[in-house]
Order: C-alpha cells, then structure tokens, then sequence
C-alpha cells in the first residue's frame, strides 16, 4: 500500500488506513497462535503501564476547566487521589489555521498561572505534561517555555509545527523541559528526522497514523540509540489504546501511556471486556491479539451524529487571542 501508489512518502491519510488494517492483522496473528502481540514482538518487559490523563470537563461544572485555572487544579487533585501520577492541560490555544505564531501576553500568564496553581496542588505526587498543538514560532515557544520551567514539567508538547523539526531543535536546546512530540508524524522516516535533529527526547506516535504496530515499534527501537523515551499519543479511541498498550508492554524504553481517565463510560461499553485500569496503571491483556474485542451491537447502535472534528483550527489568525 506505502508502495505501490507511486508516493513513496508519509501521506497520512494513507497511513491511518494503513494503520488500522496492520493492527488488525496482528489482532488476527495472535488470535491464531494464542498470544497477545506484546509476545509477538519481542515479549513482556513491562506487567503494569503508568498512565497519564487529560484534565478533563465534568457535567455540573459552572467555568470552563479548560480556561479556569482553580477548576484544572481541584481535578488534577482528584486525578491523583485516584492513583494518576501525570495529569495534561493544555491552556495555551486556540489553534489557528494561521500558525505558528507568538503567544500574547494574556495567555503567556494564563500558562504560567496553569501550571503553577496545578503544581500546588499535586506537589510532587504527579508529573504535569504540558500540551500545544504545534501552535507557535520557535522564539515564542521559548519565551513559554521559560515561564514553565519553575514548574518543573516532564514535558512540553510539540512546542512548534511538526513539519520542521529543525526548528523544534531551537526549543529543544533552549529549554530544561524535556520536548515531547510526534502525533502527527506518520512512518519511521518521519521520526528519524525529529531524532537526528534533538527535536524530542519522548517520542509521541499515534498507533492509528504512523504505519502501525511494527512500525510503532521499529520507532521506539531507533530512539533507544538515542536515548529517547516513547509515550504512545492517543486519539482514536479504545481499540488504539489496547495497540498502545500492546507496544508500550514489550518496549525497554517505555515512559507513560495517554489514558482517557480510568477508560470508563462509553471507552468500556463499546468493548465486550473494558481495558484494566488500576491505580495509575494500565494493565496488559493477556488475552490473544490486541486484547479487546469491538462490540460492534453498540459501536452500530452509537452512530457518530456530529459534523465537526476534536479539534478545530480558526479560520481567522489569533496572535492577540
């Protein structure tokens, strides 16, 4: 499929079909031989996942979490007494169809404010993962950048757009933070370059675009030369987060995995036995294949009914925003 339509290069909408399809021919290899794929690919290293979340909006909440400081603190509170130790909020948009672009002042003290008010309230029981979306120029990643550092996160999030790797090197080597990035890359070669540039030390492959399982784990084999740690980005949902929960399982270099909360709700209906979450861990199946089974009676009876995707870019510029 990479091949044969004459492109020869990452195409991601090529790639996610690719993705899916390779992931469930490994689901139908391990179903066949009775292993789950983490023994296909090299076997267990690791018996329990640590997990991270989103801080995310609840029913009843009077203010905006993702705007409200206070509120983001009180729930990154209630995500550790849960047993997270890494909770991400991302204050810093809104994402513009004309980035990159300087942060403005107003959320330069917005992030800052974040960040320290979730600090005092997890201490040093959580790490704090702070999110972008490849939203800003490299001088004004690193002018964030400094305004996080005495908060001391265990990563900053694609800092700068994902297509220019040297310039996300500028951040990387002006900053403590470590950088995390690479949702949306697609393939190894992608990867290579973010590698051999120091553009990130924790690789953020999303198991549903970069090519799929072996090509997930083929990424994490090259960052261990360099030293680089993988933390498997989330998107697609349950079954690409029993994927990455599969890879994250027989890789040595393994740092966190992306959890929608404790995969309850709708993540735990939609499959005929739920992920195993337990106190900040994620638990690999043992069963055969990626572990989950689809139910598709509820996938069926669940139709998508929206028209807009996750997230949306501004069709206008938001330099003062």
């Amino acid at each position: 499929m990479y091949g044969s339509g004459y492109g020869m290069r990452p195409e991601i909408s090529l790639l996610a079909v690719m993705s899916g399809l390779e992931t469930a021919c490994w689901d139908i290899v391990g179903k066949a031989v009775d292993k789950p794929v983490y023994e296909l690919l090299g076997g267990q290293v690791h018996e329990k996942l640590r997990s991270y979340t989103y801080i995310y909006p609840e029913e009843g909440d009077t203010t905006d979490v993702y705007a409200d400081p206070d509120l983001a603190a009180e729930r990154a509170a209630k995500y550790v007494s849960q047993g997270f130790t890494g909770v991400k909020f991302d204050p810093a948009g809104p994402f513009s169809a004309f980035d990159p672009r300087q942060p403005s002042l107003e959320r330069l003290e917005l992030s800052e404010t974040f960040a320290r008010k979730i600090r005092e309230a997890v201490g040093t029981k959580a790490d704090l993962l702070f999110g972008t979306h490849g939203q800003f120029t490299p001088s004004g990643a690193i002018r964030l950048a400094r305004k996080l550092e005495p908060f001391d996160p265990l990563w900053f999030e694609e800092p700068t757009p994902a297509e220019m790797p040297e310039e996300m090197a500028k951040v990387a080597r002006q900053t403590s933070i470590p950088i995390a990035a690479g949702e949306r890359l697609a393939t190894k070669y992608e990867f290579a370059r973010v590698l051999q540039t120091g553009a990130a030390s924790i690789l953020q492959m999303a198991l549903g675009r970069v090519g799929g399982l072996l090509e997930g784990k083929k990424i994490a084999g090259m960052a261990e030369a360099y030293y680089a740690q993988i933390a498997p980005h989330l998107y697609c949902g349950p079954v690409e987060g029993a994927a990455n929960a599969q890879l994250a399982a027989c890789t040595p270099n393994f740092l966190i995995l992306e959890s929608i909360q404790q995969w309850g709700g709708f993540h735990s209906e939609i499959l005929k036995k739920p992920m195993q979450w337990e106190s900040g861990f994620v638990i690999p199946s043992k069963e055969p294949g990626i572990g989950v089974e689809l139910d598709e009676e509820v996938a069926l009876a669940n139709p998508y009914t929206g028209a807009e995707l996750h997230l949306n870019m501004s069709d206008s510029p938001a330099d003062f925003a």
